[in-house]
């Protein structure tokens, strides 16, 4: 559970770094590793797409993460 926890942390600051969506909080950036790892998981399984490892976690995480993030600025209507 701690390792999820840190794995999405990761993953979410990761993300928002490349999105550009700085100052959204840990917190925030913990919850959008772990729902991006998800959505990364969900996405690299219909792709038949499989990596291994706590880089192949951090990596679907972020994967994941962005797409949430891109989904959610096109809901919001920002940019």
């Amino acid at each position: 559970m701690i390792g999820a926890i840190i794995v999405g942390l990761l993953a979410g600051l990761i993300a928002s770094k490349l999105m550009h969506r700085e100052g959204t909080g840990c917190v925030w950036n913990c919850v959008l590793g772990i729902v991006g790892g998800f959505v990364g998981a969900w996405v690299f399984d219909l792709l038949k797409i499989t990596w291994g490892g706590v880089v192949g976690q951090i990596g679907t995480g972020v994967v994941g993460a962005i797409i949430v993030l891109y989904v959610a600025s096109l809901v919001m209507g920002k940019k």
